[in-house]
């Protein structure tokens, strides 16, 4: 059953006005050290990197329908590739936190995350799923 839906429209140019005005004190306030690790590998889309990460972080934000309060913070939702390539979110804090309190008892929270951009917009949409425990662990 699905949970939480979320998207997020970002302007690239203002991320890209963050990252020339505020530099490392915004990417690290922001973003995880993958993330950054990521962004900074690309040189020539780096702000339209960072631009779908923070349209991510917005969209979970609202898929568990908190934003951010309620202890749910940028640095807490990061954006990781599954060995697939697949990108997904790693949680810890305030977000992991809220999306185990919105999982209904005996179900696990699959999330599904899917990023693009086209100058000058960033965009992500999340998608939470509760699936059954006994269904997950057959997955895997």
């Amino acid at each position: 059953m699905i949970i939480g839906i979320g998207s997020d429209l970002c302007n690239i140019e203002r991320i890209q006005n963050s990252l020339d005005r505020f530099g490392e004190r915004f990417t690290n306030r922001v973003f995880t050290e993958i993330e950054r690790a990521k962004a900074e590998r690309r040189p020539f889309t780096r702000a339209g990197t960072y631009a779908k990460r923070f349209a991510a972080k917005e969209a979970f934000s609202k898929a568990v329908g908190t934003g951010f309060k309620q202890s749910v913070f940028m640095r807490d939702i990061g954006v990781v590739n599954k060995s697939s390539g697949e990108p997904t979110l790693a949680l810890t804090g305030g977000a992991k936190e809220r999306l185990d309190a919105i999982t209904p008892h005996g179900h696990l929270a699959r999330i599904h995350l899917t990023m693009t951009d086209d100058h000058p917009f960033a965009m992500a949409v999340v998608v939470i799923e509760a699936v059954a425990s006994d269904e997950f662990r057959e997955e895997k």
